[in-house]
């Protein structure tokens, strides 16, 4: 018999038009000067998406976006996704190398760009012949096209595309690497689940007024810019951090909901402005991207916001989070998985242990992931199955459940550092120092800092005499933004064990033995 209904796929692209037609002349972004209603944002996502299918896109074609904060840059990754495409949003920390790296790695087709990538992207672009499109946002020059230029003249309609649960809808860079990087493919099923379940979990709705103070580019940013729009509220967008201005701008717009790194609520703490600071409006802030401390969390609750939430996920798919109420008995913890996800706790064998036994954190979901781009064996290499079959996915990190299944955090990823919030694999900086004629061997370690929770000390093993001052220098030069040495140190030799390894947690243990006294 055939079905009269359809079944309808209700996705983000649809419920951003949905708010387009229905709340056209109410505000949906924000950011600096430029303003658009839902009915004006809605339409500039349709012109974007109808002028890449009069380009050919196909279902599925990979579109590199690498552009600042900008209303722009969302109408043009809502675009991509509304014409059947696949956003990858790129980093603008990278250098044109690591850019050229991601571009070739996500099989981008085409790339949208604003100014401030524009030096980068020309230094490489003739090494990137699948890219047939270059489209440029406030600038122009041989070879691209104006963002402007490009979406003259299209309709402000939908376009005829149906989206299925299983096709993709980005893929996000879990870091910046100079080897090889991990392209964490995501379905417009699981975006829909993560808008949502956030929007459930940090109780934004329509009058959601939301501040992002992080780049667009950013998983952690999208934490609370997707259910903001998904839910219809209002998006404010920082061009740019600072304390400052977060504060005024929070008082001004009546801001209830928010997203920073612990770096971020560090600066705001220390900020004169902070005095007499009128935060009143703030129902939701939330903290991700690597541990609060303690001392600083008591500060958050005491002086900005009783409302903070602390989540602790990774970009693959799955996050607990600790919320307002559950501070005071489960203070040390990052609290219990969001809605939709599971999570247990595995030791060395893969056994689920008990509560109060610390193992590695593995979770399962609505929002995970469907692949590592283009790397099957990594992908195979994430997962854990459980009895049932079901398959989670590893984090690497050690934690704990006690019997209220709350999750404390014993260990991050063995050697990772998280540094004002992103991520840093040491063996891309070493990689990068190990190229200086005067380096013999180098470590690079996760050291605390006041600003940015911890950042990168490079450890050297020299070559006759060396300038530990000109090989950060050197190597600052070569690394991006994030990446870059705050300081580096000679050494005679390394600890390691029976095979050569060098034993990393020996060389960092007094860094943090002495932070703590």
């Amino acid at each position: 018999m055939t079905e009269l209904l359809d079944q309808p796929f209700v996705n983000i692209s649809d419920m951003l038009a949905q708010h387009g037609r229905f709340k056209a002349r109410r505000m949906a972004v924000i950011c600096g000067e430029e303003r658009r209603t839902w009915g004006a944002f809605d339409a500039g996502i349709s012109r974007v998406a109808h002028a890449l299918l009069a380009d050919g896109l196909q279902r599925g074609d990979r579109v590199a976006v690498l552009m600042d904060n900008s209303v722009e840059m969302l109408e043009v990754v809502f675009g991509v996704i509304r014409a059947g495409g696949c956003a990858v949003p790129l980093s603008g920390l990278l250098t044109a190398e690591q850019i050229a790296g991601l571009i070739t790695d996500s099989r981008a087709t085409r790339a949208f760009a604003s100014a401030g990538f524009r030096d980068r992207l020309e230094a490489v672009r003739s090494g990137l012949p699948q890219v047939a499109l270059w489209v440029g946002f406030g600038f122009d020059g041989t070879g691209w096209t104006l963002l402007a230029d490009f979406t003259a003249g299209q309709p402000a309609t939908l376009p005829g595309i149906r989206h299925n649960p299983g096709d993709d809808l980005n893929i996000i860079y879990s870091s910046g690497t100079t080897g090889l990087p991990k392209g964490i493919v995501q379905t417009h099923a699981a975006r829909l689940h993560f808008a949502f379940s956030n929007a459930i979990e940090l109780g934004i709705t329509s009058d959601a007024r939301t501040l992002t103070t992080t780049s667009l580019y950013s998983n952690g940013t999208w934490i609370v810019m997707l259910p903001t729009l998904f839910a219809g509220g209002t998006l404010h967008v920082m061009p740019t951090f600072d304390p400052a201005g977060f504060l005024e701008t929070v008082k001004r717009e009546r801001i209830t909901h928010s997203f920073m790194v612990p770096a971020q609520f560090i600066m705001i703490l220390d900020h004169p402005a902070m005095d007499g600071a009128d935060t009143s409006s703030l129902q939701r802030v939330l903290c991700a991207g690597s541990p609060l401390r303690r001392d600083v969390k008591k500060k958050v609750l005491e002086r900005l916001t009783p409302g903070l939430c602390e989540l602790y996920g990774f970009s693959e798919g799955f996050a607990a989070i600790l919320k307002p109420g559950e501070t005071d008995d489960k203070f040390a913890t990052v609290g219990t998985p969001v809605m939709g996800f599971d999570m247990r706790v595995i030791d060395e064998e893969g056994r689920e242990c008990p509560p109060g036994q610390a193992g590695e954190i593995v979770g399962y979901g609505a929002g995970m992931l469907r692949e590592y781009n283009g790397q099957p064996a990594l992908t195979e290499a994430l997962i854990w199955r459980d009895p049932h079959g079901r398959t989670f996915i590893r984090s690497g990190d050690v934690g704990m459940l006690d019997e209220d299944g709350y999750l404390t955090i014993i260990d991050r990823k063995k050697d990772m550092i998280i540094s004002g919030g992103f991520n840093v694999f040491p063996t891309d900086v070493e990689a990068v120092v190990g190229q200086h004629p005067a380096v013999a061997d180098v470590c690079v370690i996760g050291v605390p800092h006041d600003k940015w929770g911890e950042t990168c000390l490079a450890l050297v093993i020299a070559r006759g005499d060396a300038d530990p001052a000109a090989i950060k220098d050197w190597a600052n030069e070569r690394l991006a933004k994030y990446q870059r040495l705050h300081a580096v140190e000679l050494r005679q030799d390394f600890p390691r064990n029976a095979l050569g390894k060098v034993l990393k947690r020996l060389l960092r243990d007094p860094y943090w033995t002495e932070a703590k006294i």
